[in-house]
């Protein structure tokens, strides 16, 4: 039997747990990147930031169980250590950023990274039928969408 116990295509739902699991390493560096944000965010805006990157990391770390189970919904084993993490990135990494601007500099790229692995699930997704991840995958790009509209005006773009 080629079909999973959810009814979908055993191959095309391997490949969407390993896009997954990519998705989830990068939004681990995302939220790793969010607590440094609300840590070491100075200066004149200190207080709205140190809020908001909360409110963003808080979030994040709700997506981070969504996608993990979504793995193991889709009969698959999410990825759990720092170096698959790592290894499995491509979010950028930000580092001892205390500077206002390149702090939602950092959030606007990082998101727009996010994006792009999204939309690529969200495709495989809607080929294998599976409605449960694009689903996901369509509210996550809605919120993330008028998160950098958000954060572009804040930046003056």
């Amino acid at each position: 039997m080629n079909k999973t116990i959810l009814g979908l295509d055993k191959k095309e739902s391997a490949n969407l747990v390993n896009e997954l699991n990519g998705l989830l390493a990068n939004f681990q560096i995302y939220y790793q990147n969010l607590r440094g944000l609300h840590w070491n965010i100075k200066g004149k805006n200190f207080f709205q930031l140190h809020l908001k990157f909360e409110e963003f990391y808080t979030d994040s770390q709700i997506k981070i169980d969504d996608i993990a189970e979504r793995i193991l919904t889709l009969q698959g084993k999410p990825l759990h250590t720092f170096a698959d993490y790592i290894e499995n990135a491509s979010v950028p990494v930000g580092k001892n950023i205390s500077n206002d601007v390149e702090g939602v500099e950092l959030v606007v790229n990082s998101l727009s990274e996010l994006l792009k692995i999204e939309r690529e699930i969200l495709d495989l997704a809607g080929e294998a039928d599976d409605e449960g991840t694009n689903s996901m995958m369509s509210d996550f790009i809605a919120e993330q969408e008028k998160t950098i509209w958000m954060l572009n005006s804040w930046l003056g773009k």
